[in-house]
């Protein structure tokens, strides 16, 4: 399997922008560096019309929707004090046209992979730096019709909700339904560190180089899947523990990941998270706030702590570590201010150890440029870091994850079993 690049330019705002640093917060900086890949597949229409998925159309929305969120038509910059800022350069998002051999049929069980990644979302580097573009964009027309839209958007630029915006902006303009748009909220002042800082929470453990640098698994080692779970069997979940659908999937995932893995009772396991604060500051910030509005989070329990208790108990203890508001928000920006480089969280996790996402109540469907809603939307790759979303309206949820392939194989078994989902 390839492509076939047909063009690759540089798309720039429809009109004149700010050309100025642009601030990054202590949340932007503190994420991983690097893209976060994305797909969206969509389905050909029944008329074959020649228009479908117009270059021409994409390429001008585009451009009026960089103009609203201009700093993606810069660059990763640098300060005189040394800290990275965007460069509000109007350079342009990387927009390539592809062609591929694949046919629609070949993705209908998409499973997040490096493959699918290095197909489908224009190249970049692990560790992008000074002078790197913000914003890849692919539009891959598939052999028999169907189109794979592929993005990588810097994650310090902004996070899953600030990118969902984007693309619901993008495709609203190209079906030519700008009033629908809802501007972003460019303001990153509100996230300012205190002076003098106050630190009232140990931020230690999510924060540090320390926190999963160990790993038993590269990423060429771990093998991707997407899980489904249907609206009775989330029904069923939420049912056992009596917590959000999110801590109860999210309990029931860290119990069949720990055994999955075999691990010993008296291992200790750490589950990471991150809870996004817009409405939880105070004042919150607007939904529309373009940019990093997550903190990390963790929590901690034996493995045979959370085997041995009804599924409920990690589902608390979850709900423990989720429900920070303004204080812990405001106490992790000061600790970020006073912490050296070595405070920025590693990549990898041990095996006792898991990140899950949640992009759950985003609007990551809400992507139709005229030819319809996305029949996919999922991570191109995954490697440590798991995702939860919303499948479109269905009421159904999907669940990323990659492991080592045998380990991958008794998860799948252990989450649809029966006896241990209760459903």
């Amino acid at each position: 399997m390839g492509i076939n690049v047909i063009r690759s330019e540089l798309v720039k705002p429809s009109e004149a922008t700010p050309h100025s640093p642009f601030w990054l917060s202590n949340l932007d900086l503190n994420v991983r560096s690097g893209y976060s890949p994305t797909i969206y597949l969509f389905r050909p229409r029944g008329d074959d019309s020649p228009a479908f998925f117009s270059a021409d159309v994409l390429r001008r929305a585009l451009a009026m929707a960089l103009a609203m969120f201009y700093p993606l038509a810069g660059r990763l910059g640098m300060a005189p004090d040394g800290r990275v800022v965007i460069d509000c350069n109007g350079e342009g998002a990387v927009f390539i046209v592809a062609q591929s051999a694949v046919v629609l049929d070949d993705l209908e069980d998409f499973a997040p992979s490096k493959v699918m990644s290095d197909m489908f979302v224009p190249p970049y580097e692990k560790e992008a730096g000074v002078g790197a573009p913000l914003l890849l964009l692919q539009v891959t027309f598939l052999r028999g019709g169907g189109v794979v839209l592929g993005t990588g958007m810097h994650h310090y630029a902004l996070d899953g909700r600030s990118s969902f915006h984007f693309i619901q902006t993008w495709s609203s303009l190209a079906r030519g339904a700008a009033g629908d748009v809802v501007p972003p909220f460019l303001d990153r002042s509100p996230l300012h560190a205190r002076s003098p800082p106050v630190i009232l929470f140990d931020h230690s453990h999510e924060y540090s180089q320390n926190a999963g640098s160990a790993t038993s698994a590269r990423p060429s080692e771990l093998t991707g899947a997407i899980l489904r779970v249907n609206n009775a069997q989330a029904a069923a979940l939420r049912a056992r523990t009596g917590e959000s659908l999110f801590r109860s999937l999210v309990a029931h995932i860290w119990r069949c990941t720990l055994m999955a893995r075999a691990l010993p009772p008296d291992a200790k396991s750490r589950l990471y998270t991150v809870v996004d604060m817009r409405a939880r500051l105070s004042p919150p910030l607007p939904s529309a706030y373009f940019g990093n509005a997550g903190v990390r989070t963790s929590v901690s329990a034996k493995v045979g702590d959370l085997l041995a208790n009804p599924l409920n108990f990690g589902a608390q203890r979850l709900r423990n570590a989720t429900n920070q508001g303004d204080d812990y928000a405001r106490s992790l920006l000061d600790y970020l201010e006073t912490a050296d480089e070595q405070s920025k969280p590693g990549r990898e996790l041990p095996d006792t150890d898991l990140r899950v996402i949640s992009w759950m109540g985003m609007a990551s469907h809400d992507a139709d440029f005229g030819w319809g809603e996305p029949a996919v939307v999922a991570p191109a790759a995954v490697s440590y870091t798991w995702f939860i979303y919303n499948v479109g309206n269905s009421g159904d949820v999907a669940v990323a994850v990659a492991m080592k392939p045998d380990h991958l194989e008794r998860f799948k078994e252990l989450f649809f079993d029966e006896n241990e989902m209760a459903w």
